[in-house]
């Protein structure tokens, strides 16, 4: 018995070993600090201004800031690499100059990467790595669904250590496409070992991190763990960098001690906003108040510390904007609301306090940016690559900022594929109605700023993140909401474009704004017509001109002429002149057309 089990053990090991071994996967590697244009986002300065691609503060700081300052900015946290893959492997390894675990953080938040893979409707999922620690760390992220058409992906860096040298390496024969630095402005977080992440357990988690993904933008963290003191030195480096806000979270740095008394710490405050206003005039600035212990209920002596310097903050605050600082903006203790089991040692967050963190910053970061979210996902700014066989989305919008700078609008016409292959430039990938766009549109200086697949929530996005920033436009068109026919409910359709509407008067106030109809599709002729009545009224409550161009495209019995369409959405060119010569109407003519039509008279 005892042989014959014996036997049979040893046939499973052989059989495991020899038939159920795997081939290993031959992978191609890539080093993103030889790519050719700047692929490390997160950094304010980069190439030669570094000493260490993965530095956080430029060369020449060196000579000026402390050792220890200095020292925490060679740690790599914030620093995240983007690139697009269709596959479902993807391996990092690197190696790190420091140690790579402390007693109250794991070392996947020390140490560790992290990698998020994106849809195709701009969510991320996390990917689950397997990993192991050495002179060299590596981590595999295995068995993820390969995206036909390649998905992006964003790999958070370690938050408490120095990478050395990393390379990316995806299965041979798998295109890896690096993706640039987003040129959107970024946030600018100046703060202590919390926003460096102590104690979130993986890079993705710091609250810096997860504000980041939410508000989707870059974010540049400059925190240095125990070191965040509000030093001239370091706010003049922070002045440096363009951002959208500057974010002063350095409370915790600034207890009262035997070194430092509160007058020192409200000196601080007041220099360090006064120096950064001076340097970036109209940038908004966010004060953080300390957000305090949970043991601090209990000990009162860790309650004063944190209470000593919030009243601290609070004067220092009246008194600025007293003084006209304007743009300046505080989050107060209260709002943060940390529970009780939200730090890992009483001070630093654990994932539940880095969430919470991180819904507090996006609830005030919105409010200040004025780009607020709503209860549907009509109402949630997201990105999309529904259509990347044909055209990259972010590419148009990079291409749409481009041209905007230097080609203003007198009229933007925001849509989706309806618009965007109507024609104009940028020049899509097909026009259809290129003839009567160039006879109508364009001498009125109008923008086609149509991108396919587009919904409500992707035109929000859009909006928030710079397409009608910068110049004054005479007329905003708004056609959108086709897409969202399968998704959403009329309600849902309705709400959303009037929370669009809203997103466009705060940054075009003086525009004319016109949503036209949702135009009559094949099988939805129905629905529609009842859809465009619910908009005509919601565009009379919302103040705003409402057109309905779509009528051309209905026969008398209500259903949709298919000779003037291509495939029952899209309008072939004779539906494109037709649907322009009853636009036409409603678009605003230049003053000097207007003049000379009259002098013809």
């Amino acid at each position: 018995m005892k042989k014959s089990l014996l036997f049979v053990c040893l046939f499973i090991s052989l059989n495991w070993r020899t038939g159920f071994a795997q081939t290993p996967t031959e992978l191609v590697w890539w080093n993103p600090a030889e790519a050719e244009f700047p692929v490390i986002e997160g950094q304010g300065w980069r190439g030669k201004d570094l000493q260490n691609p993965y530095d956080r503060l430029p060369a020449e700081a060196e000579k000026s800031v402390r050792k220890a300052v200095w020292d925490l900015s060679r740690n790599a946290t914030g620093l995240m690499i983007r690139f697009r893959a269709s596959t479902d492997k993807v391996t990092v390894r690197y190696v790190v100059s420091g140690r790579q675990s402390m007693p109250h953080m794991s070392a996947t938040g020390v140490s560790g990467v992290d990698l998020y893979a994106g849809t195709s409707d701009g969510d991320w999922l996390w990917c689950n790595g397997k990993y192991t620690f050495g002179d060299t760390i590596q981590y595999q992220f295995a068995n993820m669904e390969a995206a036909e058409r390649g998905r992006e992906f964003r790999l958070y860096l370690p938050l408490y250590n120095t990478v050395k040298w990393l390379e990316i390496g995806v299965p041979k024969g798998v295109t890896l496409t690096p993706l640039p630095v987003r040129n959107d402005k970024p946030i600018v977080v100046y703060g202590t070992s919390i926003a460096q992440g102590a104690c979130a357990s993986r890079a993705g988690m710091a609250w810096t991190s997860i504000v980041g993904r939410k508000m989707d933008r870059p974010l540049i963290n400059l925190a240095f763990s125990g070191n965040g003191r509000l030093e001239k030195e370091v706010v003049d480096r922070v002045a440096q960098i363009d951002a959208k806000i500057y974010v002063l979270d350095c409370l915790p740095n600034l207890i009262a001690n035997g070194d430092r008394t509160l007058e020192d710490v409200n000196r601080l405050i007041l220099e360090a906003v006064k120096n950064l206003r001076q340097k970036q005039p109209t940038t908004p600035i966010l004060l953080v108040e300390h957000a305090g212990y949970t043991d601090g209920g209990i000990s009162p002596v860790r309650r004063n510390y944190y209470a000593g310097v919030n009243e601290v903050m609070r004067r220092a605050f009246t008194q600025l904007k007293g003084e006209g600082i304007d743009q300046l903006y505080l989050l107060p203790k209260s709002q943060i609301n940390l529970d009780q089991d939200a730090m890992v040692d009483g001070t630093h967050p654990s994932d539940l306090g880095m969430q919470q963190y991180a819904e507090a910053y996006e609830q005030s970061l919105r409010a200040i940016l004025k780009e607020p979210l709503g209860p549907f996902s009509t109402t949630k700014p997201r990105t999309q690559t529904r259509d990347s066989r044909i055209y990259d989305w972010q590419t148009r919008h990079h291409e749409i900022l481009a041209r905007l700078k230097t080609n203003p609008p007198r009229i933007v016409y925001m849509g989706n594929s309806i618009t965007h292959y109507w024609g104009g430039e940028p020049v899509a990938p097909r026009a259809a109605g290129a003839d009567s766009w160039k006879a109508v549109m364009e001498p009125l200086g109008v923008q086609n700023m149509g991108y396919g697949w587009d919904r409500i929530e992707n035109v929000l996005w859009r909006v928030y993140h710079g397409e009608l920033d910068g110049y004054s436009a005479a007329q905003v068109l708004l056609m959108i909401g086709t897409n969202n026919l399968q998704l959403n409910s009329n309600e849902e359709i309705t709400a959303g474009l009037k929370f669009l509407i809203q997103a466009i008067k705060v940054r075009q106030p003086t525009a004319e704004i016109v949503l036209i109809g949702i135009l009559p599709r094949r099988n939805e002729e129905k629905r529609l017509a009842t859809l465009n009545e619910d908009l005509a009224q919601m565009a009379g409550e919302a103040n705003i001109r409402f057109a309905q161009p779509g009528t051309v495209f209905l026969k008398p019995d209500g259903t949709i002429d298919e000779t003037l369409f291509g495939d029952g959405l899209h309008p072939n060119a004779e539906g494109y002149r037709q649907f322009a010569a009853k636009l036409q109407p409603f678009l605003k003519t230049p003053e000097p057309v207007l003049k000379a039509k009259k002098a013809s008279r």
